[in-house]
């Protein structure tokens, strides 16, 4: 199994922390994303993810783009321990958060998206800056709401072990710092992240700790 990889990238972060819980072991293949105008453009990776992102998983000679596709996949071919809890209801409510982050707060403040609000619509740093606070705050709003008093609510997002949830709350958490957006209002948001830093998975997985960190 390969995991071609970016230290600072949050979908390659959340992966790494999925596959982390699940106790899979996996070489690394990084893919630099600002260095030489972009290692995701060069010909040989384009071919393998034409959408020229990370992360990628090979697994068995099958290449697996998108992060939540390769959370789901690995939920599916190695079951034991659960990213998703074992109810339908318990499934979706996991799935609706973790989608909080990975459609509606992520896209919006890829690298792509910054730069081009950033040069092409003339917005400079810190119009880019408050561009992407806007947007974290938003869906961290709803995530909160979510969470907080709610009984399926537990140590983490749902329940006492860590879900698919978790695992894309955490690295958005960790992006909007670097935009210095301010989580006060977040109180159980930053209680669940807590408990999760405290988590060998997601140690192993924190950006500082991966050997392309900078």
């Amino acid at each position: 199994m390969k995991l071609y990889d970016y230290f600072r990238s949050g979908a390659a972060y959340r992966t790494r922390i999925a596959l982390n819980l699940k106790g899979l072991d996996y070489e690394q293949s990084f893919v630099h994303l600002t260095r030489d105008g972009g290692e995701q453009f060069k010909p040989d990776y384009a071919a393998l993810n034409p959408q020229k992102l990370v992360p990628t998983l090979i697994d068995g000679g099958v290449p697996i783009t998108q992060s939540m596709s390769i959370m789901e996949y690995i939920e599916e071919t190695r079951p034991n321990p659960p990213l998703l809890p074992k109810d339908a209801a318990g499934r979706a409510r996991v799935r609706a958060l973790a989608n909080i982050i990975a459609c509606d707060i992520h896209p919006i403040n890829n690298l792509r998206v910054r730069n081009y609000v950033r040069d092409d619509l003339k917005a400079g740093p810190e119009g880019m800056r408050l561009f992407v606070e806007r947007w974290i705050l938003f869906g961290l709003e709803a995530y909160e709401a979510l969470v907080a008093g709610n009984p399926q609510t537990g140590t983490f997002s749902h329940g006492d072990t860590p879900t698919m949830a978790d695992c894309c709350l955490v690295p958005q958490l960790a992006n909007g710092r670097t935009f210095k957006v301010n989580y006060d209002r977040f109180p159980t948001v930053l209680r669940i992240e807590q408990a999760c830093l405290k988590h060998p998975a997601f140690i192993k997985a924190a950006p500082e700790n991966q050997p392309d960190a900078e």
